[in-house]
């Protein structure tokens, strides 16, 4: 005799059976879809939720980290994204762009003329028109509420271009060049019929930096990535550089030295500490470098900001001499007494090396004088003349200990002005 366990376990192969199963299933499908459709209509979502309570039965919730704002885990990283959200809006883009000539391609038969049988054509081209077109990038940073603009000189440097600052928010503006600095890479623009209300960075002191200081980068990466932030450390100060850009070569003294990234179109962007100010101009990447960049420091562009603000041009204070900055090399090969100082001689193309009328001609510095030194202070190959004259201000009066044939003289000078 069969078990009741066997029974109930191995069921007969009865059709009838399947038959009642499968309609069971169906009706048990129906009552719940229907009695689920007249729970959603008829009852709350916190009254379904309360009567499943009821049935201890958890009802999984949605995540809601996606609507949360991240939320930075060092003090670094919090200072970091503070000082980008709050410069990034004073940081444009400027477009350069110039009417270009049109060339149209057509074709000769050089042999046309001479009644030859074939059809022989060679491509020609000339110029129909022209068409503006943009042939570069940099960037810069509002310094007042007006829309002034400081940047680098050779991101403006072409007086037959036209250009166009893009503000964070995507408003286009023209600009016009106010003053362009000949000593330095810097330059400064004016948005022109725009609002007066634009919001400008804060400047800081770029005298007490230190190396290892961390430091962010905001610029125009490649002339196309807008507003692109990188971020590192100072890596060295008091650098001299000589730097190309556009067709200008020159050399930088007293340079910041940054592993933050700085690529081409960064040009004329800033440089932050972690408060936010702008301690430096970026100008500059060293090519088949990795991780090497230079920036300006800001206080060297602040006396351009202010004399643009009283005097609408950049003032230089002026000396007048041209001299060639003495080494040991130089000293040897000239055979002279000393081997530092600014040797006064003149330009490579014959110019004077005492400009007539100037501080140093008032003053009798002559040509073949070695000035030695600048208001008690050792003129050297890392702390030029050029460099020292650009602490003062037009009309400032300066002492100058000279070298004459042998003998050392003290002279006084008052300094001159220069514009651009």
């Amino acid at each position: 005799m069969d078990s009741i366990d066997n029974k109930i376990s191995q069921p007969k192969n009865n059709p009838r059976n399947k038959i009642l199963v499968v309609v069971c299933i169906v009706l048990i499908s129906a009552l719940f879809g229907f009695l689920g459709g007249a729970v959603s209509t008829t009852f709350s979502g916190s009254q379904i939720k309360n009567f499943l309570e009821k049935f201890q039965i958890n009802i999984p919730q949605a995540s809601q980290q996606q609507n949360q704002q991240y939320v930075p885990q060092t003090t670094e990283e919090e200072k970091t994204i503070s000082a980008v959200r709050d410069v990034s809006p004073s940081v444009v883009s400027i477009i350069i762009s110039k009417d270009l000539p049109v060339l149209e391609q057509y074709y000769i038969n050089p042999f046309e003329q001479f009644g030859a049988p074939f059809d022989f054509q060679i491509p020609q081209y000339r110029q129909k028109g022209t068409e503006k077109k943009e042939i570069g990038g940099g960037t810069g940073f509002i310094i007042s509420e007006d829309g002034m603009v400081i940047t680098n000189r050779h991101v403006v440097e072409d007086t037959e271009a036209d250009y166009t600052v893009l503000t964070n928010d995507g408003q286009k503006y023209p600009a016009k060049v106010v003053a362009r600095d000949s000593v330095q890479d810097l330059a400064i623009i004016k948005i022109q019929d725009a609002k007066t209300d634009f919001k400008v960075v804060k400047l800081g002191d770029s005298s007490g930096l230190q190396i290892g200081q961390t430091v962010i980068a905001i610029g125009n990466a490649l002339g196309e990535f807008r507003n692109t932030v990188s971020v590192g450390v100072i890596s060295g100060l008091g650098r001299t550089v000589t730097a190309s850009g556009g067709s200008s070569v020159e050399t930088l003294q007293d340079i910041i030295q940054t592993d933050a990234a700085i690529n081409a179109g960064n040009s004329g962007g800033p440089l932050l500490n972690l408060k936010g100010e702008v301690i430096g101009i970026d100008t500059a990447m060293a090519t088949g470098a990795q991780s090497i960049g230079f920036a300006i420091p800001i206080n060297k562009a602040k006396k351009d900001i202010e004399s643009v603000k009283a005097s609408g041009k950049i003032v230089y204070p002026f000396l007048g001499v041209r001299y060639v900055l003495i080494t040991s090399a130089i000293q040897k090969d000239n055979n002279l007494a000393v081997d530092y100082g600014a040797w006064i001689q003149p330009g490579s193309n014959k110019e004077p090396a005492v400009t007539s009328g100037s501080a140093a001609d008032k003053a009798g510095l002559k040509e073949g004088d070695i000035i030695l030194e600048f208001n008690a202070k050792k003129i050297t190959s890392d702390n030029s003349l050029a460099n020292m004259i650009m602490d003062y201000n037009p009309g400032d009066k300066i002492t100058l200990k000279i070298l004459r044939k042998g003998e050392e003289k003290t002279i006084e000078a008052t300094l001159g002005e220069r514009s651009e």
